[in-house]
């Protein structure tokens, strides 16, 4: 009876001791996967959460340097003269009606050294074509509206000054994303050809590659197109004052002669 109690004990100690142990290895395990899982999460986490600039960089190297390079070289210098020109435009812009009633005061109180003098105090291109119009006056009306119309040309000349280069990053960076393309077409071919099968793995690289300095070609054209077109709006802003100006101040000339 003794033994039979004594083997009882020993196999109960021993099941609980296997619960135990099963129970622990089941924790063990557990908390080893959960470990894991969060390590992985975490080492994951860098690649889902990777963001705008760092994707970007990393498509770009992705590209090459060669033609990626050369894409990245007409952003720049394509953003720089336009920021120069958009600039130097809000910098021309005139409230042309307070010129012009500056002028029409000054030529009624004290003449034309007098409206001269508001012309020389103010910026923009329209203060400058209006005192080449005064300076001409004692010359006569029709010297005085040659001045006008010829310093005019020159003054649009000076709006329009750099920015046929901006079209010219605008077409030329595409075209070299193409070309870019075609370029990693042709390696991908030759890698066919050399291996002799037609592989995914031997051209996916290049293709990938093409596609990309497509991509970035197209995307610097957009950026450059669109401050292009607020330049030439701006232009065409100005000019438009310009020559509403100019038959302004014929009409006050005329005036200020009878």
């Amino acid at each position: 009876m003794k033994r039979l109690f004594s083997i009882l004990a020993i196999t109960g100690m021993m099941a609980f001791g296997t619960v135990n142990a099963t129970t622990n290895a089941s924790t063990t395990a557990v908390a080893t996967t959960v470990t894991t899982m969060t390590q992985e999460d975490d080492a994951a986490a860098p690649a889902e959460e990777l963001g705008f600039h760092q994707e970007l960089k990393k498509r770009f190297i992705e590209g090459g340097p060669g033609f990626m390079g050369i894409v990245l070289l007409c952003l720049i210098l394509g953003l720089a003269i336009a920021i120069e020109r958009i600039i130097f435009l809000n910098l021309s812009t005139t409230n042309t009606k307070k010129l012009t009633q500056n002028v029409e005061d000054a030529l009624a109180s004290g003449g034309v050294e007098a409206a001269k003098e508001v012309c020389r105090n103010t910026k923009g291109p329209i203060a400058s074509i209006f005192y080449q119009g005064l300076d001409r006056t004692d010359e006569g009306l029709d010297a005085a509206e040659k001045a006008v119309v010829a310093y005019g040309g020159v003054q649009m000349g000076q709006l329009e000054k750099n920015v046929s280069w901006i079209s010219l990053f605008i077409a030329l960076a595409p075209m070299l994303g193409f070309m870019g393309t075609v370029i990693g077409m042709i390696q991908a071919f030759d890698k066919i050809e050399a291996a002799g099968d037609m592989q995914p793995s031997l051209v996916a690289g290049g293709i990938k590659v093409a596609l990309l300095t497509t991509v970035f070609g197209l995307v610097v054209a957009m950026i450059l197109q669109v401050f292009y077109n607020y330049i030439i709006a701006k232009i065409d802003s100005i000019v438009n004052d310009m020559e509403d100006a100019s038959i302004t101040l014929m009409d006050l000339l005329i005036r200020n002669k009878k």
